[in-house]
């Protein structure tokens, strides 16, 4: 039986929950093996997803001094947008149901208490720069790596997510697709649909996901007449 839920706004996480990026990523872990050796590339892939770049090099290649971990995460992720222009585009697309959903909260992305606001592990320069390939408008809300001194699963980039919209946290749908998210999502006192696309249900069970899908085409979104947003999730 369908979910008919309400919510203020919705957070969405980026990669794995609105695009796939994933052979993007893995020719930029490839690239940097190169500068690194001895990292294990698909070792990385099984658990760095949703998680900042810059604690991924620190973790799995060693990167220390800030500055040259910053250097190293613009590096990474132009990497990434680079490996999407080679494959003509589809480096970096959108997830199924994605843009249905877009499209119906797109008249609710501004003003005081938008629709639906972005808290991502990405870089502002690299989440912008993903959805544009993907086709999706950014929202004017949009909490980024930089934005926040301690990312997923820490509960911060969806509390300053849940604080620029101006609602509660409590009143908030977190949409996630990694166990960090959505640890993080559940820690800042939000509700939590995991979609089954870059992990097992098992994870995503285990991280208490209050809702789980297989993607965005089992879950429809349309604005609210009095403000908010109503959520079918089948």
């Amino acid at each position: 039986m369908p979910h008919q839920l309400h919510f203020d706004t919705i957070l969405f996480d980026m990669d794995g929950t609105l695009v796939d990026s994933t052979s993007g990523v893995v020719d930029a872990w490839k690239l940097f093996a190169e500068t690194y050796p001895g990292i294990d590339v698909h070792e990385i892939l099984s658990s760095s997803h949703g998680v900042r770049t810059v604690e991924n090099l620190r973790i799995h290649c060693g990167v220390e001094d800030p500055e040259e971990l910053e250097r190293e995460a613009v590096r990474f992720e132009a990497a990434i947008v680079a490996s999407a222009k080679k494959h003509g585009g589809q480096g970096i697309i959108a997830l199924p149901g994605v843009h249905a959903i877009m499209e119906a909260l797109k008249p609710g992305m501004k003003g005081p208490n938008p629709a639906w606001a972005l808290c991502t592990s990405a870089t502002r320069s690299y989440a912008s720069a993903a959805l544009k390939a993907a086709g999706i408008e950014p929202p004017e809300i949009f909490v980024a790596s930089e934005d926040v001194e301690k990312g997923k699963p820490a509960p911060d980039p969806y509390l300053l997510g849940a604080k620029r919209c101006g609602v509660d946290p409590s009143r908030c749908l977190v949409v996630e697709d990694a166990p960090a998210g959505i640890i993080s999502g559940r820690t800042a006192g939000c509700k939590t649909l995991g979609v089954l696309t870059s992990h097992t249900r098992e994870q995503v069970e285990a991280a208490q996901a209050d809702f789980v899908v297989k993607n965005l085409t089992s879950v429809s979104m349309k604005l609210a007449e009095n403000g908010g947003v109503d959520v079918t999730i089948n």
